[in-house]
């Protein structure tokens, strides 16, 4: 069977221009990224051998680094060291050879997708859903950048009014016609900075929480919808492959590799399945969560920034003990709200 895919590989047939670039194909980031995704999962071996014979060649081309190609004629027999170090090799080499016929596979299917001359499988209630998750986390992507700027506008505000009410109070007591003036000035940037500080403190809290719905559950989600988008295109290239040889000949040498493209197939057809589901199931805990969260964060917001621009201070302190949000114990020196990165 290998043989026949290699074979195939190497008589596709691309347009290709006097300058060496595809004719007729359209620019596609997508594609690439794609293509980039298929090629991700690469073999991972510690030490290097060159293959002979092309991609497709047998485990007995395998070329060694060394700076010699043949043994000389008075060379030992091969020790028991020499078998272990060939083993390894060979073992090698099957990854590696498994590995690229997969990734042609893939990438096969893949282009056959985008050029719309090869069939996909479509959930489509649950590509929808995809879809709406992608959309929602950018759209929550946006809020979180929002309220970033506004805990740094009001931290920034907090430090010019602390100030402000500083140098109303020295001037205070170094201005005696102007003392009550200076006086209730100070004191009434001084209640600012504390409304300031426990609206900060809100604040912070609600972008804390966003961020980790964000970039910890939403984006755990998104691996696992990636690890099913990779074993869907894995499960049609494979479909497509069994289809192609069940419509060819049926002599001995087919039925064995029917046999074989029918048992691969179906392994990759289990794995696709366990992987829709497990999208299916985090996609419903998601929405779950999310719910959850944001109906909390939304009213302690609204109740935060209304109690506050109302100049409501208690209101303001019984927002953050109702959610249970604690602010920085008295006398510590300037502390920052904003939340590290």
């Amino acid at each position: 069977m290998t043989d026949g895919i290699l074979g195939k590989a190497a008589t596709m047939e691309i347009p290709i221009h006097g300058n060496g670039e595809a004719g007729q194909l359209p620019e596609d980031d997508g594609l690439e990224q794609d293509l980039q995704q298929v090629m991700v999962s690469g073999p991972n071996l510690n030490e290097t051998s060159i293959v002979s014979g092309g991609y497709g060649g047998s485990g007995d081309g395998l070329i060694p680094t060394g700076s010699g190609r043949h043994p000389p004629h008075n060379a030992t027999p091969a020790g028991p060291g020499d078998e272990v170090a060939r083993g390894i090799a060979g073992e090698k080499f099957d990854i590696v050879k498994k590995w690229g016929i997969n990734t042609y596979k893939c990438t096969k299917q893949l282009l056959s997708e985008r050029f719309g001359r090869g069939s996909r499988t479509v959930d489509l209630e649950l590509e929808l859903q995809i879809e709406l998750l992608r959309e929602t986390k950018r759209k929550y992507e946006s809020v979180l950048q929002l309220g970033r700027a506004l805990t740094a506008h009001l931290y920034s505000l907090l430090q010019t009014q602390h100030a402000l009410g500083d140098a109303f109070a020295d001037l205070s007591q170094k201005s005696p016609e102007l003392q009550e003036e200076f006086g209730y000035n100070a004191e009434t940037q001084k209640l600012l900075c504390k409304n300031g500080e426990t609206l900060l403190g809100a604040v912070n809290f609600f972008v804390s929480s966003i961020n980790t719905l964000v970039t910890k559950t939403m984006e755990d989600t998104l691996m696992t919808v990636k690890q099913y988008e990779a074993a869907r295109l894995e499960y049609d290239a494979y479909r497509t492959d069994l289809e192609e040889l069940s419509l060819g000949p049926r002599d001995a040498g087919t039925r064995g590799r029917l046999e074989s493209a029918q048992a691969t197939f179906q392994a990759h057809r289990d794995k696709y399945e366990k992987l829709r589901g497990d999208v299916a199931i985090k996609l419903k805990f998601l929405e779950e969560n999310k719910i959850k969260v944001m109906h909390k964060q939304l009213l302690l917001f609204h109740n935060a920034v209304s109690a506050y621009f109302a100049g409501n201070q208690k209101q303001l302190e019984q927002t953050l003990q109702q959610f249970n949000i604690k602010l920085r114990p008295p006398g510590a020196e300037k502390p920052s709200w904003l939340e590290e990165q």
